[in-house]
């Protein structure tokens, strides 16, 4: 139920058809008598600036979970950016603090590789491909990187990008083989796709399937359906994988945490969640 005194916390993106935060969020507050509540807001790239520096004079804005197409250009409008956002380049939550600071970070890359490691992936010592080198995709390399991998191949249709997240993964982590190269998979032991390939019907698949070997490790952020078309030829390959949701799951304590309402578990999220495709 919300009342007066609900803390409202928008989810900002656009389009806003695939979002699962608000049926997982708002269950579990109730479940814990929160009285916060997540609701989408969609808001365009034209308008993201001007509709920010209105949402957070809201007197009961508590903070925002932010996305596609949103992450990178959230990082120039905050007041205060953590260490993940500095070296991702985007952001993915959103803090107002008491003393009107508009306070900035990113668990996109921690959910992800907390649900990877959960399943058994060893990083240290791995080679990883990242396909694409936006928000998501960048904040997946940095806390890829935290995890001591022996070599990290980054590619981007915009060169440049995977240029300058190549840089800066370089800068924080001097011992990792960063390398700009192509999006075949061949060789890897783990390939991300970190491009919204696969939320529209007819998109072409971020990389060429065939060049999958069965153990290399597939892994999804796309949340439009469990099993996207690459998750399906990565199941036919044999690969094991991970759905974009499992990546969500993960990132969910770290936020409620960071929104300053205690810890959950993904157990415990998922016994309440009310998610559906």
């Amino acid at each position: 139920m919300i009342s007066g005194k609900t803390r409202l916390i928008p989810h900002i993106g656009y389009p806003t058809e695939s979002f699962k935060a608000p049926l997982i969020y708002n269950p579990w507050f109730e479940s814990r008598g929160i009285d916060a509540v997540v609701v989408p807001f969609g808001v365009k790239g034209e308008d993201y600036a001007a509709a920010l520096a209105s949402i957070r004079r809201f007197t009961n804005f508590h903070g925002a979970l932010v996305t596609m197409p949103h992450k990178v250009t959230t990082v120039a409008m905050l007041d205060e950016a953590s260490t993940a956002v500095q070296i991702a380049g985007a952001c993915n939550a959103l803090l107002l603090r008491p003393d009107g600071k508009l306070v900035g970070d990113m668990f996109d890359g921690a959910g992800f590789v907390r649900g990877v490691k959960r399943k058994g992936l060893v990083l240290a010592g791995a080679s990883c491909l990242v396909v694409g080198a936006g928000g998501v995709g960048c904040a997946i390399a940095a806390s890829l990187a935290a995890e001591g991998p022996a070599m990290m191949t980054l590619f981007d249709v915009h060169a440049p990008s995977a240029e300058g997240l190549a840089k800066r993964l370089s800068r924080h982590y001097p011992d990792i083989d960063v390398r700009v190269g192509s999006s075949d998979p061949a060789g890897y032991d783990l390939v991300v796709n970190g491009t919204p390939l696969g939320m529209k019907p007819g998109d072409p698949l971020p990389f060429d399937v065939a060049r999958l070997a069965p153990e290399t490790f597939v892994g999804e952020v796309v949340m439009k359906q469990e099993i996207t078309p690459l998750l399906r030829a990565a199941i036919d390959r044999g690969c094991r994988y991970q759905i974009g949701t499992d990546m969500l799951f993960e990132m969910i304590p770290a936020y409620t945490e960071f929104f300053g309402f205690g810890t959950t578990t993904p157990d415990e999220l998922r016994a309440v969640a009310q998610v559906s495709y």
